[in-house]
């Protein structure tokens, strides 16, 4: 891996500006020795969905919307701790915060379109039921006495 480029990449053009990024960092509950409690692992990567420049203005309107639930006044926060080293954390959280962006700004599914199905297939289901049926009512033996 190169330097802190912090391109990572939303979609097509799009990346995550660093300089839009906020960082905090802070001592991870997470695995580790000794040396554990004395560094901070634990990274807060924010980023501010409601202020940035940064994406299309379709794509912000989108985001905001599906991830209301998250956000705290416009911010959207990511965390990572599963890693010893505060390096590793800081590429997990960039990671996830592109992952998350890249799903919140997808444009919608296209509608359904319900395909109809051949009269010919309809008929031969039909046919089928109704053969099943006879071969079942020839079965309830009343006429075996």
């Amino acid at each position: 891996m190169g330097g802190m480029s912090g391109n990572h990449v939303i979609r097509g053009s799009v990346s995550l500006p660093e300089a839009e990024l906020m960082w905090r960092f802070s001592r991870s509950s997470g695995p580790g020795g000794q040396h554990v409690n004395t560094s901070d692992s634990q990274v807060e990567l924010r980023f501010d969905l409601a202020r940035t420049e940064a994406l299309p203005e379709v794509w912000k309107r989108r985001a905001l919307e599906r991830l209301a639930g998250r956000l705290v006044d416009g911010v959207v926060t990511v965390r990572a701790s599963e890693h010893r080293s505060q390096w590793r954390n800081r590429e997990a959280a960039a990671v996830r915060l592109a992952a998350l962006l890249a799903e919140a700004t997808a444009p919608p599914p296209k509608p359904r379109r319900p395909t109809r199905i051949p009269r010919g297939i309809n008929e031969r289901r039909l046919r089928e039921k109704k053969q099943r049926s006879d071969t079942k009512r020839g079965r309830s033996g009343r006429d075996w006495g």
